[in-house]
């Protein structure tokens, strides 16, 4: 074993480090390093957490990726989607897609004796993938359409339900408008209540069939407004977009679930400037005072330096001592840092302590996304990190002289 590794565990588990300054040092050592762990940890995962379950959420209420019609362009009464060019069949071959829905939209108000609310009529086809919504589902079930006559039934989010005062098996009217042509009203029957903690969703939105977005936008009985396309895997997405796009011909246009709503997307790209920063505020804190307990050890340890230096040491091994018993100091704080960093994160995890106002964060509890790759980074990047910014602070040891460090007490 070379001397300065040898050494520094030899100093590092001595028992003489039990009643003197050492000990206060070590602790102090050790609890910046463990609390710059569970702020990172608890950064990081919450950060990462945040971001996968908005874009989860947008991605499977309306689609990792949506084709609509050029002539929509924003407009929520979709155009027929042109055929020239869409080759649906290409697109489910896509190894990353896993399936595709067709859709069409309309715009209404659901009125009754109580209130009304402008709504987005989402119409759904026998394709749609009821087990993926589930999920949103805090009451009922999803309208189940069959494409074959007129479906009644629909969805609507917990929000129009509490504006109307609506429950389940309520009938609500809802008013269509055309151009130059009378109002078209429709009855339906309230089978589902859901909630998507998404604002822009959950105002607006209103699923049931189909049938009834061609009835009103005088479509035929096989076109639709748009596709929803879902994919394996949302962090795919930029990847596979391209692809898609190859598919859907030159009249219609490919939409990623982040684009439809751009203020969800910087308020996204937050995140990674937010993580970044506490990130390196922390690092600089636990850097600072591994350097300074160093300094503290080489000035307790002076009478130790000038010994080493009479016996034969070289200013390089006692440095490289020193960096090795600051390290060895660091290890029971990156270990307690990360236990209690990954159990609270845990707890948060399985029992949602933590809640949030969905109308400012997206999300009703604070999300963890517990990533080894990113656990293990944040240890390891400390450690190095450390490790190289005690290299210029040891060079104290060389301004030390074995004279005088022997006779200093």
């Amino acid at each position: 074993m070379k001397f300065p590794l040898y050494f520094s565990r030899k100093i590092a588990f001595s028992k003489d480090n039990k009643n003197n300054l050492s000990r206060v040092i070590i602790f102090i050592g050790r609890l910046s390093v463990a609390l710059g762990i569970i702020v990172s940890l608890i950064t990081v995962s919450t950060g990462f957490g945040s971001k996968k379950a908005i874009k989860e959420r947008l991605a499977d209420f309306s689609g990792h990726i949506t084709i609509k019609s050029t002539r929509s362009n924003s407009s929520y009464n979709t155009s027929v989607l042109d055929n020239q060019g869409l080759n649906i069949q290409k697109i489910k071959q896509i190894p990353d897609v896993e399936s595709v829905q067709k859709y069409a939209t309309v715009t209404g108000i659901m009125r009754n004796e109580n209130s009304f609310a402008g709504i987005i009529f989402k119409g759904i086809g026998k394709d749609f993938d009821s087990l993926r919504f589930k999920k949103f589902l805090i009451e009922g079930t999803t309208p189940k359409v069959t494409e074959v006559g007129f479906n009644n039934s629909v969805a609507i989010s917990q929000k129009i339900a509490n504006d109307l005062h609506l429950k389940l098996k309520d009938s609500i009217v809802t008013v269509f408008s055309k151009a130059d042509q009378k109002p078209i009203y429709r009855k339906f029957e309230v089978v589902g209540i859901y909630k998507t903690d998404i604002k822009m969703i959950d105002d607006q939105f209103v699923l049931g069939g189909i049938n009834h977005v061609r009835k009103i936008q005088d479509m035929k009985a096989n076109e639709m407004g748009g596709l929803d396309i879902f994919l394996k895997n949302i962090n795919n997405i930029d990847k596979d977009f391209p692809e898609i796009e190859k598919f859907i011909g030159y009249k219609n246009y490919a939409e990623k679930a982040t684009e439809k709503y751009p203020q969800i997307n910087d308020w996204i790209s937050i995140f990674d400037t937010n993580i970044a920063l506490i990130i390196i505020i922390m690092l600089i804190v636990v850097v600072i005072n591994i350097i300074m307990v160093l300094l503290i050890l080489i000035i307790e340890r002076t009478n130790s330096i000038g010994l080493l230096k009479t016996l034969g040491a070289s200013n390089s091994q006692i440095r490289k001592t020193f960096i090795n018993y600051t390290l060895i100091i660091m290890i029971p704080g990156l270990l307690y840092g990360n236990a209690i960093g990954i159990g609270l994160l845990l707890i948060q995890k399985f029992f949602g302590i933590i809640k949030l106002n969905p109308e400012n964060y997206y999300v009703s509890t604070v999300p963890v996304d517990l990533n080894p790759l990113a656990i293990t980074s944040i240890s390891v990047g400390i450690l190095i990190i450390s490790g190289l910014a005690l290299i210029i602070p040891s060079y104290l040891i060389s301004k030390i002289s074995p004279v005088k460090a022997i006779k200093y007490n």
